[in-house]
């Protein structure tokens, strides 16, 4: 297996995920760059983590680095940014998520990246972290029957601090994107209508939303009926999937399987996948990519349906209105 220069852009917080999840596999990684305005906080990952080039400036990391693959990790303010300029210099990338904030900029970027012909992967570290693989599997082997509904309800009390307080987009597009891709896996098929809600909590110090409700109809028919609030002192994550032969209710750490009559769970699957480990697999994806030629499932292109119910949920709230959807396009 070919061992790769990785060197990233961002040395925030989400680079821990990364770089803790990237020591598991030396030699398949490297990692040797780390580009960051922030000179504290890039020396202070840079000597944590033993990284030896360190750039303040990316036209220098662009020039100098010699990397196979950069790993950006910015706020998605200046995602497009950073982004471009990276392709343009021929850079394969793995890029945090969101992808992007908005959908235009997300066809953007990923437009351009097809243009130059160079691999784009996104970071959906949730897709076997939060148990959307094992369900897929289950519903795909036709445990449960057709899905008629899935319920989503992630709740819990978060004040972010730094750049994420001034964005106008805030609780979905933190962890809501998250969840729209868990969705898309679960069912094997896009949304194709969106609806939401949205408020912002006076309890949290912050420009955008704090609170929302969305519900979506897929191409088979689903519905899914989606809460999320960073306000609520009480928590709760749990996903449950209705089928017509069986019900799923998961956590992060389970997936349970219950039946007409169960009052007890007939059948149980854990689930001990962490984030760092997923953004491995996550990369590992866009190294597999460069190596075979075949596009990673986690590609930007693939990531633009999730961007787009995203807006689809930011348009909805703010027109008041049911958008629809068409292959990732909104109508």
């Amino acid at each position: 297996m070919r061992k790769f220069k990785v060197g990233l852009v961002g040395a925030g917080g989400v680079t821990e995920l990364h770089l803790e999840g990237y020591k598991i596999a030396p030699e398949r990684i490297e990692i040797s760059a780390i580009c960051d305005p922030n000179e504290e906080i890039l020396y202070h990952r840079a000597n944590k983590y033993g990284i030896p080039q360190r750039y303040t400036n990316l036209d220098t990391f662009i020039q100098e680095s010699g990397v196979d693959v950069a790993v950006v990790c910015t706020p998605t303010s200046m995602r497009k940014a950073i982004v471009l300029p990276l392709l343009e210099a021929g850079f394969p990338l793995f890029v945090e998520k969101p992808f992007a904030d908005s959908l235009n900029d997300a066809v953007e970027m990923t437009e351009t990246a097809k243009r130059l012909g160079i691999p784009v992967a996104v970071n959906q570290n949730f897709r076997r972290h939060y148990p959307f693989d094992t369900v897929k599997k289950i519903v795909a082997d036709d445990r449960i029957g057709q899905v008629t509904m899935i319920t989503f309800a992630n709740m819990f009390f978060r004040q972010d601090t730094g750049w994420r307080q001034d964005c106008q987009r805030h609780a979905l597009s933190v962890m809501g994107i998250h969840w729209f891709d868990g969705f898309r896996q679960v069912l094997g098929c896009e949304a194709e209508s969106v609806v939401s809600l949205m408020s912002s909590s006076a309890a949290i110090d912050c420009k955008g939303e704090t609170d929302a409700t969305v519900q979506m109809k897929f191409e088979n028919g689903s519905l899914v009926t989606y809460t999320q609030s960073f306000s609520s002192m009480a928590g709760r994550t749990e996903m449950i999937v209705i089928g017509e032969k069986g019900t799923l209710r998961c956590d992060h750490g389970y997936v349970e399987l219950f039946r007409l009559g169960d009052r007890q769970p007939s059948e149980r699957w854990e689930n001990r996948c962490s984030r760092e480990e997923n953004s491995l697999e996550n990369i590992e994806q866009l190294l597999s990519w460069m190596e075979t030629g075949v596009k990673a499932a986690n590609s930007a292109e693939d990531n633009l349906k999730v961007v787009a119910m995203l807006e689809a949920a930011y348009v909805s709230a703010k027109e008041n209105r049911i958008v629809q959807l068409r292959d990732g396009v909104l109508l």
